[in-house]
């Protein structure tokens, strides 16, 4: 019998909550401008499994390095702090449905789908 494949979701943390988002994880690691506590409607902030502020200013969001910050961003959640959040995601992951939160106008370019991508195939192992 194989290990349940979490159900992870990516959202802007501006967006309003939905039934569907389970827990609500932000993951970034600044908080969001012009957002209060009460408005983002947060489980949890993990700033830990958030890029290292290094490999955020390095990457910049710029879509010619993404494929070089999704291979830095990977190798940093083997670290012992990132794994320490990794693995608290993916409790919460197991118990249901999550929700990945970002203030990142373009998630496509951001960390929270690799991060969604790492429990999704928590079956597998390490990131």
């Amino acid at each position: 019998m194989s290990p349940k494949k979490a159900t992870v979701r990516i959202r802007r943390v501006y967006e309003a909550p939905e039934a569907e988002d389970g827990t609500r994880v932000l993951v970034d690691r600044v908080w969001p401008r012009g957002l209060s506590k009460e408005d983002a409607a947060l489980d949890e902030w993990s700033k830990d499994v958030a890029p290292s502020t290094e490999l955020r200013r390095w990457y910049g969001h710029d879509p010619e390095k993404f494929d070089e910050f999704r291979r830095r961003y990977r190798d940093e959640l083997r670290d012992p702090g990132h794994r320490q959040a990794v693995e608290r995601l993916r409790e919460i992951a197991q118990k249901g449905s999550v929700t990945l939160l970002t203030a990142t106008k373009t998630l496509e370019l951001a960390q929270a789908p690799i991060l969604a991508e790492v429990l999704r195939d928590s079956a597998k192992g390490s990131p």
